[in-house]
């Protein structure tokens, strides 16, 4: 497997069930996950936060991480770790948006698709 998916989306499992690790919790828990990963020598493929503020509030967030390389990258591990302490800044002033759950699965679910063809890509380019 050359990556591996961690959710708490239950449409990103539906799609992508042969490489999701399924966190049955919240976004932090999510990124505890990803941090350990991280930890354990996996690498970052995307980005443990989403670029917009907006879908920070969401319940959902899919991260893909990198099988294990042997090596910690401090850099990853700083950025990981930072992304909790960001994440947990938020929350502390704003409560998470159950509201509109099936909106916020399906941009999880396209965000998690672009992330991958951009890896995909990526990884043909990176051969020649």
């Amino acid at each position: 497997m050359r990556e591996m998916i961690i959710t708490n989306n239950p449409l990103v499992v539906e799609k992508y069930s042969e490489r999701v690790l399924f966190i049955d919790g919240s976004v932090e828990q999510v990124l505890i996950k990803v941090r350990d990963m991280v930890h354990r020598k996996h690498g970052l493929i995307s980005h443990p936060l989403p670029a917009s503020l907006r879908v920070l509030f969401s319940p959902y967030r899919s991260v893909i991480i990198g099988r294990n390389n042997g090596d910690i990258n401090p850099l990853q591990v700083e950025i990981v770790e930072n992304s909790i302490l960001k994440y947990k800044k938020h929350m502390d002033v704003r409560e998470v948006d159950k509201e509109n759950n099936e909106d916020y699965q399906m941009i999880d679910l396209t965000l998690l698709e672009s992330a991958l063809k951009d890896e995909q890509v990526n990884s043909m380019l990176s051969g020649y």
